[in-house]
C-alpha cells in the first residue's frame, strides 16, 4: 500500500458517506458525487481546497494534528477510523520491512489454552492461527480441512466456499474481516505477506474486492458470533478478544457458549479432552 494514496482513497470514502443535510448544508437531486464535495468538505473543516486536493491526491504530506481533527469532526470518523487517519497520515519511512515470523504462541499462553475450559485459539492481526485448544479444534477445523496447520481464518472467509454455510452471520464476520485487516495493512506498510495475502483475497474473492473498495475499517472487540458446526448443529457464542502484552500483532479469542451451546460445550466436557494442539508456522 502507497500510503499518500491511501490516504487520499480513505477520506474520498469517508467524504462520499456524509450526506450534505447532516453537515447542515443544502442537499439537491442535482448533485453528481455521493456526500460532501470536495469544496463543501475543505469549507467545513477550515482549510483550502487546493490543499484538500492535495490530500486526497497524495501530494501533500504530514497535515498537522489541527487539521486532522477538524477532518475527523467534520467526516464523523470514529475512535477507530481516527487513528487509522493519523496512521495514514503520519506514515512509517519507508523501507522493506520483514514479515513477523507467524510462529507457534509463546509457552506461557500454550498452557493457557490448556487451562481455558471454554473454545480459545490466539490468532495474528493477518489472522494466521497460531494456536488453539481442543475445544476450538472442534469448532474450526472439521470446517477448515481438518488440520490447524496453515490455518488462515481470511483466506478460508473469502476463498472456501464451505465458510459460507459455517459462519451463520457471513456478511458481518466478512466486513469485520475487511476492515481489520486494513487497520492491518495501515499500520505494516511493509508486510510483505500482509500485503501477498490481500492481494490474494482481492484476486479471488469478488466479495472482498467490493468490501475493500469500501475502505471500512474496524476493530472487532467483542460479539455474539453462531457457527453451523457438520456434526453439533448450530453453536453461538458471546467472544471477546484480548491483545497480547509483549505482541501487539496477537490476540488471545476466548469464546463463551450461549444457550444451547453450553451443554456441547460445558467446562466438564472440555477438561476431559485435555491437552492443545500448537501449530507452526503458516
Amino acid at each position: 500500500m502507497e500510503d499518500h494514496r491511501e490516504l487520499g482513497r480513505f477520506l474520498r470514502t469517508r467524504r462520499a458517506r456524509v450526506t450534505p443535510e447532516s453537515a447542515g448544508l443544502r442537499g439537491g437531486s442535482r448533485r453528481r458525487v455521493p456526500g460532501l464535495r470536495r469544496e463543501e468538505l475543505a469549507q467545513l473543516a477550515g482549510i483550502s481546497v487546493e490543499y484538500y486536493q492535495r490530500l486526497e491526491q497524495g501530494r501533500a504530506t504530514r497535515p498537522s494534528e489541527e487539521v486532522l481533527n477538524a477532518l475527523a469532526e467534520v467526516l464523523g470518523l470514529d475512535a477507530v477510523e481516527r487513528e487509522h487517519l493519523r496512521v495514514l497520515a503520519r506514515p512509517v519511512r519507508r523501507r522493506t520491512e520483514q514479515a513477523e515470523p507467524a510462529g507457534p504462541a509463546r509457552p506461557e499462553l500454550r498452557r493457557l489454552l490448556r487451562l481455558m475450559s471454554v473454545p480459545a485459539l490466539v490468532i495474528n492481526d493477518r489472522f494466521d492461527v497460531l494456536a488453539l485448544n481442543p475445544a476450538a479444534e472442534r469448532i474450526f477445523l472439521p470446517a477448515a480441512g481438518g488440520s490447524a496447520s496453515g490455518v488462515n481464518l481470511a483466506r478460508f472467509l473469502f476463498l472456501s466456499p464451505e465458510s459460507r454455510d459455517f459462519y451463520v452471520e457471513w456478511d458481518q464476520v466478512a466486513a469485520e474481516t475487511v476492515g481489520q485487516l486494513r487497520v492491518a495493512a495501515g499500520r505494516h506498510p511493509g508486510d510483505a505477506e500482509l500485503s501477498a495475502l490481500i492481494r490474494e483475497l482481492h484476486g479471488g474473492s469478488d466479495a472482498f474486492r467490493r468490501s475493500w473498495a469500501g475502505g471500512d475499517v474496524g476493530v472487532r472487540t467483542h460479539g455474539v458470533k453462531s457457527f453451523r458446526h457438520p456434526s453439533l448443529g448450530t453453536l453461538t457464542f458471546g467472544y471477546e478478544n484480548f491483545d497480547l502484552a509483549g505482541d501487539s500483532r496477537q490476540r488471545l479469542v476466548a469464546l463463551a457458549p450461549v444457550g444451547s451451546s453450553e451443554a456441547v460445550f460445558g467446562a466438564a466436557a472440555v477438561a476431559r479432552n485435555g491437552g492443545i494442539r500448537h501449530t507452526g508456522a503458516p
